[in-house]
């Protein structure tokens, strides 16, 4: 199948998406409707207060009804570059600033559905200053090693899909 996107009709529009159904021609000539979740994108961030430590947060998740950890991240503004988000969310959900912001990787977070980028950034060279949690946010950020944050990936205390791979792509990183 090849799918050719044809119009796209936008039937629901939210803060940070919207939900579309496009058309799309298949190979054979026939059309078909996809639902798709159209999103501006967002970036994750490996913060290391030095070379041994990350800081991840405690995310209270409504969708799933749990408090995950992950790394810290956040969507894309409108305007904003993937660099600028990832310098202002490290400072808004960590307490710090970061004087350096090295991008690692980007990936399609659910490209079934869903238009969404993730941005990987490594956040390093860190001064404190004040966490700006949105006001829906109910964030706590903790501080462990890189150690711990992989054990924490192996035995099932992290199930976030973005924090597993951002760990696992740091990791490979680190190991160069």
């Amino acid at each position: 199948m090849t799918d050719q996107p044809l119009p796209t009709r936008i039937i629901f529009e939210g803060r940070k998406i919207d939900l579309a159904l496009a058309t799309v021609e298949l190979a054979d000539g026939a059309r078909a409707e996809r639902e798709v979740v159209l999103h501006r994108g967002a970036v994750a961030l490996l913060v290391e207060p030095d070379p041994d430590h990350l800081i991840l947060v405690r995310n209270q998740r409504y969708a799933v009804g749990q408090t995950l950890i992950e790394v810290p991240a956040g969507t894309i503004d409108p305007g904003e570059t993937p660099e600028q988000t990832a310098a202002r969310e490290v400072e808004e959900e960590t307490g710090h600033r970061a004087g350096r912001i090295e991008p690692l990787r980007s990936w399609w977070v659910s490209p079934g559905i869903l238009s969404e980028r993730m941005h990987l950034f490594r956040c390093t060279e860190l001064t404190p200053t004040q966490t700006a949690h949105q006001p829906d946010e109910q964030l706590v950020p903790i501080v462990v090693s890189w150690h711990e944050a992989l054990a924490m990936a192996s035995d099932g205390r992290i199930d976030d899909a973005k924090t597993l791979l951002s760990l696992w792509i740091g990791a490979q990183v680190r190991s160069k």
